[in-house]
């Protein structure tokens, strides 16, 4: 199956879900690059942003699991498919 670039921003605004978000992010690690975070504290969120390659039915899983969390918002961009050759 073909694989897709893909970065995976994710605003954390509750952070009783972060054990949650870690454990699909763990879920997902083979599909996983690399990852950033940024704390926010004095705002009271946190900024990830999740490398990804994989095939796109897993990562709009792994991006629609993460969006259902509480207090999560998380968008995906794609790489356009002539960049993943």
């Amino acid at each position: 199956m073909e694989t897709r670039i893909a970065v995976l921003a994710i605003i954390v605004r509750e952070a009783a879900s972060i054990a949650a978000l870690n454990e699909l992010l763990h879920e997902y690690e083979d599909c996983v690059l690399g990852r950033m975070g940024i704390p926010c504290r004095e705002q009271g969120f946190r900024i990830i942003s999740v490398a990804l390659q994989a095939p796109a039915n897993r990562i709009s899983a792994l991006s629609g699991k993460i969006g259902r969390l509480e207090g999560i918002t998380a968008k995906t961009v794609y790489a356009p498919q002539e960049d993943t050759k």
